[in-house]
């Protein structure tokens, strides 16, 4: 079709094999908007095209995903709020003739009325690298491995233990994340070796990384939870952009590959590790390995 309709916070370009959603950047703009910035949505992604009326004198266009199409929405999993829906887009009333004429319209170009989940992804996720702070630590990823580094402010006894960790995408199964907006959010790196029990609490896995007020904002953890999960999924083949130059990848990697770090950030991690040690926390052999490790990171 080539045409735009706009209504608040995106506008919709109908193209004749996808939909083109350009967010915009206002200050009303929900945050998870402005990060993704665009999608292309392939109309072999829709299953389904709606109208209803919405609140205060609005009505509601949105296109219903295929379950399986768009890593997105999976690793969401149900739990974004209307306003967070990057499938809806909201009109004033007064134009509901020209989406109905719209909804219509893209509904008579959908390939099938009766398309059940797709076999693959067919929208593209949010690109890496993407990084964000968690309430006990630092998350990154560069398309390859995810990376953990732990907060000595926030992080339990059991991460500090086991150290900051590296997981290689040919390692995970899966991701789950659970919105920072409800008690006990988190994102948990799902492990494909199934000999290794992941604790049931979030605060004392290793593979996890738990949210708090201000942590871990659905604008970065949710498209940074996308993004892993299509990776998982297509063994990070070419549907994810090639990593960085001088990016940690692959298997091998591990936490303490990478620039030095900064000497102070080491002092208090030993100073937090000598607290844990004092506290019965940490055994006589335990500290001293790992002091060991982090005076070598300097």
């Amino acid at each position: 079709m080539g045409d735009v309709l706009a209504g608040f916070h995106a506008a919709w370009e109908f193209e004749s094999d996808s939909v083109l959603i350009r967010f915009e950047r206002g200050i009303r703009t929900p945050r998870l908007f402005q990060a993704l910035g665009e999608r292309r949505i392939p109309l072999d992604a829709i299953a389904a095209v709606t109208l209803t009326p919405g609140k205060r004198g609005t009505v509601v266009l949105r296109a219903e995903p295929r379950p399986g199409a768009d890593p997105l929405m999976e690793a969401a999993a149900g739990q974004l709020k209307d306003a967070s829906d990057p499938y809806r887009l909201v009109l004033p009333a007064e134009r509901e003739t020209l989406a109905e004429y719209y909804a219509d319209e893209l509904r008579a170009m959908l390939p099938s009325k009766d398309a059940g989940p797709a076999e693959r992804y067919l929208v593209r996720p949010p690109e890496t690298p993407l990084q964000f702070k968690a309430y006990d630590g630092k998350a990154s990823f560069d398309g390859k491995s995810v990376h953990f580094r732990w907060f000595w402010t926030g992080a339990s006894s059991a991460k500090w233990k086991a150290g900051d960790q590296s997981f290689a995408v040919s390692d995970l199964c899966g991701v789950e994340w659970r919105s920072p907006e409800v008690f006990e959010g988190h994102l948990r790196l799902l492990r494909r070796d199934a000999g290794v029990a992941q604790p049931a609490q979030a605060d004392q896995d290793p593979a996890a990384v738990v949210f708090g007020l201000g942590y871990g904002p659905v604008h970065e953890s949710l498209p940074f939870a996308a993004s892993v999960l299509a990776a998982v999924r297509t063994g990070g083949s070419s549907a994810l952009p090639e990593s960085p130059a001088g990016a940690v990848t692959g298997a091998g990697a591990d936490a303490g590959a990478g620039p030095r770090r900064d000497p102070a950030d080491i002092a208090d991690r030993i100073r937090h590790l000598g607290e844990l040690h004092e506290a019965g926390l940490v055994t006589d052999e335990e500290f001293s390995v790992k002091k060991a490790e982090l005076l070598a990171e300097l």
